[in-house]
């Protein structure tokens, strides 16, 4: 039997990828522009800590806006428009979100509206996010072939934080050697901005790749769906595919509780706990969480690209051992060393401990999440719905996980107010919870074709 085509199953996935690309880089460009918003945009209102928390925050309002309309945009349009009305959202946002007072307000004066239009182009951006975060890994575990779906999925985690580690350098540059003044007022602005460039590539190189043949099966274009599917795992394999695929796709499309309640329930709960072990808090807040730490403004953005480069070496590590060791056992072992980093960090926070033991145990809670739940929670949302529903219950699965993300990032500053050992000890609890959970919920789906995800989620 010839092998699928792995060159072109790697561009296809490159293109895919650069949707969680944007979706890092977007969800992380707050980190280092989110004091100087405080400074420009809050404290000038008199605003406070509620005010600045939302506004960090009110991309993910979009995140759940765009979660939501991603499985009716993905099944009325097709995966590939979708991922182009993102690529077109994030150019808006970038430009929109640095210069906020374009066309209506006076540049560089302060007011409650230009704090909404500021506002208004986060959110636009959110949904951008929101239409990758879903339809990306469903592109790519729709083309991918079974026994490298969980590596080929695990790449758009990568391309997230690669995407985070790109804008961590971006604002560093910007930073470096400038005042706080002129960041204040000016370089927060290119940092926002800068995302047009990578938004600019993603669209242009998606109107040369196609549609998935899942989808164009769905829409009875079976001729199409053969020829690629033909072109990514050979003539053979791919008619016993399109059989495959002929028999559990809808064309009028299933209800999402035709497979019953249960597997939309463990969709939302891989989706919620990823949120509620408190990951976002480390990425949007980590200058701020490096400077309490005694770091200088530099020196805290500095470290934030260190913790994005352990980031990326395990993330590679769940890339190259998802397929192998299978789903269960990477979050299992995630989960614990969360909680581990998080407990500790309480600890020390209770104790007035500040240095680098707090910066250890922040690097062994991210790695643990970076080589568990970050990215085999999204190869389990594209692969453990049956083509059936799979829009539709990804569109939920995601809106949930940003809905999760929105109430946990926007919380931390008041939290953190109240108490800064009890935070983070609360996501300490959840990661422990997380375990349980996919110890006694969450199938296996090492190796098994997406087709075959029918016969496991009947027997949930």
């Amino acid at each position: 039997m010839k092998q699928h085509n792995m060159g072109y199953v790697t561009l296809l996935t490159l293109v895919a990828t650069l949707g969680g690309l944007l979706f890092g880089y977007d969800t992380a460009v707050i980190s280092g522009a989110e004091k100087s918003i405080q400074a420009f945009l809050i404290t000038p209102l008199n605003l406070g800590t509620f005010a600045h928390g939302a506004t960090v925050s009110s991309a993910l309002i979009g995140c759940i806006i765009g979660g939501l309309l991603s499985g009716v945009f993905a099944s009325k349009f097709g995966r590939r428009k979708t991922l182009m009305l993102a690529a077109v959202l994030f150019f808006i946002s970038a430009l929109g979100s640095g210069q906020p007072e374009f066309f209506f307000f006076e540049k560089g004066k302060t007011t409650m509206s230009l704090l909404y239009m500021f506002n208004f182009y986060r959110v636009i951006g959110g949904i951008g996010v929101g239409l990758a975060s879903a339809v990306s890994p469903m592109y790519i575990s729709e083309i991918a072939p079974s026994e490298i779906r969980g590596r080929l999925i695990s790449c758009n985690q990568f391309a997230i934080i690669f995407g985070m580690l790109v804008v961590y350098f971006v604002n560093w540059f910007i930073a470096k050697g400038q005042s706080v003044a002129w960041i204040d007022q000016v370089g927060w602005r290119y940092m926002f901005m800068s995302e047009a460039i990578p938004a600019t590539l993603f669209g242009v190189l998606l109107c040369f790749v196609p549609e998935t043949p899942r989808y164009l099966a769905m829409k009875g274009d079976d001729k199409q769906a053969l020829s690629i599917l033909e072109r990514i795992n050979g003539k053979e394999r791919a008619a016993s595919i399109m059989s495959a695929i002929a028999k559990t796709v809808d064309h009028k499309g299933g209800s999402i509780w035709s497979y019953g309640k249960k597997i939309i329930i463990i969709g939302v709960l891989l989706s919620v706990f990823q949120q509620f072990v408190g990951i976002n808090v480390a990425l949007y807040y980590a200058p701020r969480i490096f400077e309490s730490m005694g770091a200088a403004k530099d020196a805290s953005m500095l470290q934030t690209i260190v913790m994005g480069l352990i980031n990326v070496v395990f993330t590679v590590v769940a890339i190259m051992t998802v397929d192998k060791w299978g789903r269960k056992p990477l979050l299992i072992v995630g989960s614990i060393g969360m909680a581990i980093g998080m407990f500790a960090i309480g600890y020390l926070s209770f104790q007035h401990i500040i240095g680098m033991t707090t910066l250890v145990f922040i690097i062994i809670y991210t790695a643990s999440f970076m080589m568990s739940w970050g990215p085999i929670c999204w190869v389990l949302i594209g692969e453990i719905f049956p083509n059936k529903i799979r829009g539709k219950a990804i569109a939920v699965a995601v809106a949930a996980q940003w809905a999760a993300n929105y109430f946990i990032s926007s919380t931390y500053p008041a939290m953190m107010e109240c108490s800064g050992g009890g935070t983070y000890c609360f996501y300490g609890v959840m990661s422990v919870l997380s375990a349980i959970f996919i110890w006694k919920m969450v199938p296996e789906t090492k190796g098994k074709t997406l087709e075959e995800m029918d016969e496991v989620v009947r027997n949930l």
